[in-house]
């Protein structure tokens, strides 16, 4: 079997090796991975530049960064769970598409869609990214934001009314409402949002329902792992 080429490939095989040990040298992490020695010490350099890897003496270990990073996955990956039966049953009450999403800087981030096999037009995918000043799920989340984020009409009227609306923004006929949840273990804004015809999406029930939804997210996650948009 021919070995990993790629350095991509390369960084994940050495870093695969720290799943079972907290500290290792050079020597343990080459035999471990058996690539050549000088690709590992390039690679391992790579990774103590980008905090991946921290360097301590001879010894190596996991950096900062793939701690943050390990941590905010787990926290995303809890609040998919808290959220999947929220999503379901309000895709079976209105029958329209539903995304949980958080925010990742300037842009919201899908982290899942239930729903939208029957409607083709709603091209929508987990991971997918759109800017959190014009999307309707991006309104929500600004508005869970730091009072800086609130300074405009729009999303103060968000942050008071816990909905954003926009009637047929996107495509006619159709509208999408979106709903604050919280902030994942204090850092993170999350949020649903509900996209399907006008009519349906713009009833006041539905509005209701999706809000109920948010809050039962938010009380699955429990106190210690959100904090609810105010």
């Amino acid at each position: 079997m021919e070995g990993p080429t790629g350095t991509l490939q390369r960084a994940a095989v050495i870093l695969d090796v720290f799943e079972c040990a907290d500290r290792l040298n050079l020597s343990q992490i080459v035999a471990a991975t058996g690539l050549p020695r000088t690709s590992v010490h390039r690679a391992l350099e790579q990774l103590v530049a980008l905090r991946w890897v921290y360097r301590e003496g001879m010894d190596y270990q996991l950096g900062m960064r793939m701690i943050e990073l390990g941590a905010a996955a787990a926290q995303q990956n809890a609040l998919r769970r808290a959220a999947l039966p929220s999503l379901r049953r309000l895709h079976r009450m209105t029958g329209c598409v539903v995304h949980l999403g958080v925010r990742d800087g300037p842009e919201a981030v899908y982290l899942e869609k239930v729903g939208g096999e029957s409607a083709p037009l709603v091209r929508s995918r987990v991971g997918d990214r759109l800017p959190v000043a014009t999307s309707t799920i991006g309104k929500a989340l600004l508005a869970i934001g730091d009072p800086a984020d609130a300074e405009s009409p729009e999303i103060t009227r968000v942050r008071e009314r816990r909905l954003a609306y926009d009637p047929e923004r996107c495509l006619k006929g159709f509208s999408c409402a979106a709903v604050p949840i919280g902030r994942i273990g204090g850092t993170e804004a999350a949020a649903l949002s509900v996209f399907g015809p006008a009519d349906r999406v713009g009833d006041k029930r539905m509005m209701s329902s999706a809000q109920t939804a948010a809050a039962e997210i938010w009380r699955r996650m429990g106190s210690g792992g959100l904090q609810q948009a105010r």
